[in-house]
């Protein structure tokens, strides 16, 4: 009797040392276990804080700032949603993120690409999780995300403005750091064959906007987008009829529906050049033309020779 009950009490404790010894390996492994193990770490992070942001949100204990940045949504909803796609599937690498200020007004100035425009949203969680200081990124986007159903209403929440001057010159004075594509559409919905080759800058719009704030111009080098979805033709009557400034056709859409609009996982690397400063040029420059494109073609010069750059160190665009 007395071995017996010996023996059970020896198993007992044999399992539970082997349940505290597995525990702690999967403590250990972390990062390093499976991509399931990752996406279910994932979720359920998501799910523990859910409770209290429900509960936040039902008695109203949230505040929204002049600009509509509502940042307990951004903190427990947007970004949480966005994380796996930038951790797990484009496998997002980010270098020079010491370039942004740690506080202070700041515009980044990015290329554009990848006919749907998910570099803006991946640029925002790298600034955000990968900055010291966990800055917001104040996107300046065109005018169609603030009329799209759903879309403007979480755009205008997470903090990002029309890309007008107004706009743009109203969150550098406050001290945001925004964000800024200058290719515009012409950027994102290049075809495949133009891949990382920069389109024009606009009218230098973004340099004026510095000029007159003040504040530094921080080149910034997106690799990995152009081949989320290779554009090779444009359905453009499709285009008009829908109000869109393009209809995309790639090697999986549209004639695979919803499979077809999955993005390639490409494995992408974002470069936050040096601060080109403004200062010390004066308000008074934005009004000299030769001032403005000098500016605006440093930018975009440092910008193209980045990507070129990276494109030699990368290799295979799925493996990086």
């Amino acid at each position: 009797m007395c071995s017996t009950l010996h023996d059970c009490s020896l198993r007992t404790t044999n399992r539970t040392v082997v349940h505290h010894e597995c525990r702690e390996i999967r403590r250990r492994r972390g990062r390093s276990g499976t991509l399931g193990d990752r996406v279910l770490g994932h979720l359920a992070a998501g799910v523990r804080g859910s409770a209290g942001f429900a509960r936040r949100r039902l008695t109203g204990d949230y505040q929204l700032d002049e600009f509509g940045l509502d940042e307990q949504l951004l903190e427990s909803l947007i970004l949480p949603v966005l994380r796996p796609l930038s951790q797990l599937w484009f496998r997002v690498q980010v270098s020079g993120i010491d370039n942004l200020p740690d506080t202070g007004g700041a515009l980044v100035v990015a290329n554009h690409a990848g006919v749907v425009p998910l570099d803006g949203l991946m640029l925002q969680v790298a600034v955000h999780d990968r900055h010291p200081g966990h800055r917001a990124l104040r996107l300046l986007a065109a005018d169609l995300v603030f009329e799209l159903p759903i879309v403007a209403g979480l755009a205008r929440r997470a903090g990002h403005t029309r890309a007008c001057p107004a706009g743009a010159e109203a969150l550098l004075r406050t001290g945001e750091l925004a964000g800024v594509f200058p290719e515009g559409f012409k950027g994102v919905g290049k075809p495949y064959r133009a891949r990382y080759k920069l389109q024009r800058f606009g009218r230098g719009g973004f340099a004026s906007v510095a000029l007159k704030t003040g504040v530094p111009l921080i080149p910034c080098s997106i690799v990995g987008s152009e081949e989320i979805y290779p554009k090779l033709g444009d359905l453009t009557g499709l285009a008009r009829l829908l109000g869109l400034p393009y209809f995309p056709v790639t090697p999986l859409f549209p004639h695979l529906g919803v499979l077809g609009a999955v993005p390639l996982p490409t494995k992408w690397h974002i470069e936050f050049g040096e601060p080109i400063p403004t200062a010390t040029y004066g308000p008074q420059a934005a009004d000299d033309p030769m001032t403005m494109f000098e500016i605006a073609d440093q930018v975009r010069e440092t910008i193209q020779h980045t990507l070129y750059k990276r494109l030699i160190e990368r290799g295979n665009p799925f493996t990086g």
